[in-house]
């Protein structure tokens, strides 16, 4: 009798296919097969996204690289808006470059220093502060600095003979400065006064025409005034042991003398008359202890008890009463050659002054000078 196996070859309508542990062998193997497919399919996706994360990561990164070398480093508008530079001092042209881009007018250094190479006016550009606009061109950056004419300045003139209380009421309204901090600052001990200004400012306070930034300080300013004058003693070669008897003595030439050219003889009197022990006798004196600015004085003005009273005092004031300039220093320094020991200002409104060596002389000219004064009263 034959196995079951034989039955395959005998019975009709017997088994077609393999035999069912076969058929589960290759069901498990198409699955196999199909995973594998499905993990590869996943692998290749997985690594074509990790592909583009890498080249979009890489462009998120680069992108503000390529950005700023690709893009303009000018600006092209003439700018809008107001902002103030400060040019340093000695700056050279990269260093305003810097200053221009860090306060948002030029948009690169580079922008103005091309500007800068292609202009030679940039050699010219002043120390200062001046007004420009926000997102510049470096060329319209150049235009502005190029003119001196653009930096923004505060202005004063101090007039020869000009009193200190005067000068820092001119100096406040000028430089828009408080007068209680010019006050302070002139008292302050750090302004550079010489020590022949003893401490006070008056005659050293120089008179001139000052320019200023529209920062200066009051001590700045001050310091800056009291410099000129230092330049100017150099200058003149006043020595420091001279120096206080020359300023009070240029600051009475400055008040008496009508005109720069009597300033000499002006000078020659005083020194004459100091000379000799003789009083001076000013009216300019008196005044300034009174505080007063009239050509003439009373006898009560005369009769003050005052250290600037030299009707009533021989020798020298105090000290300075007023702001003398370079002339009246010069003629102070170096009087004219003579023997007048008088002086009138015959016609105060001209500066005509006549000089005498005599009193009756002296009192010829005084006649003249009390015609000018009846037709000019009030003086």
């Amino acid at each position: 009798m034959s196995d079951v196996s034989s039955l395959h070859d005998v019975l009709p309508g017997g088994f077609s296919g393999p035999p069912p542990s076969r058929r589960r062998r290759d069901r498990q193997m198409r699955k196999r097969r199909k995973n594998r497919r499905r993990r590869t399919t996943t692998v290749l996706l997985v690594s074509l996204l990790v592909a583009a994360g890498g080249v979009y990561g890489a462009y998120l990164a680069l992108a503000p690289i390529v950005s700023r070398l690709t893009e303009p480093k000018d600006y092209a508008g003439p700018g809008s808006g107001a902002v103030k530079v400060v040019v340093p001092e000695g700056a050279s042209g990269r260093v305003i470059a810097q200053v221009l881009t860090e306060a948002g007018v030029t948009k690169t250094a580079v922008a103005f220093v091309d500007a800068a190479a292609e202009d030679k006016r940039a050699n010219g550009i002043q120390p200062g502060t001046y007004e420009l606009k926000k997102k510049m061109s470096g060329a319209g950056a150049l235009e502005i600095l190029a003119d001196p004419d653009n930096r923004i300045t505060r202005q004063v003139t101090i007039p020869e003979g000009t009193r200190v209380a005067d000068a820092l009421t001119k100096i406040s309204k000028g430089l828009e400065l408080k007068r209680s901090d010019l006050g302070k600052a002139a008292k302050s001990g750090e302004i550079g006064l010489p020590k022949a200004a003893n401490g006070n400012l008056e005659g050293f306070l120089f008179p001139a025409t000052y320019q200023f930034g529209p920062d200066v300080t009051a001590t700045e300013a001050l310091t800056a005034m009291v410099a000129r004058g230092k330049h100017t003693y150099d200058e003149l070669g006043i020595p420091d042991s001279q120096l206080r008897e020359t300023v009070i003595k240029a600051s009475i030439i400055e008040a008496e003398a009508g005109n720069e050219k009597y300033m000499g003889k002006v000078s020659r009197v005083l020194t004459n008359r100091l000379d000799i022990g003789m009083k001076l006798q000013l009216d300019s004196t008196v005044s300034y202890a009174t505080g007063k600015f009239n050509v003439t004085t009373t006898s009560a003005d005369r009769a003050s008890d005052s250290p600037y009273n030299t009707y009533m005092y021989a020798g020298l004031p105090r000290g300075p009463i007023s702001n003398p300039g370079k002339a009246a220093l010069a003629a102070a320094l170096k009087p004219t050659p003579g023997e007048w020991l008088f002086f009138v200002a015959t016609n105060p409104t001209t500066g005509e002054t006549k000089f005498a060596r005599t009193m009756a002389e002296h009192d010829m000219y005084v006649k003249e000078f009390q015609a000018w004064l009846r037709a000019n009263p009030g003086n």
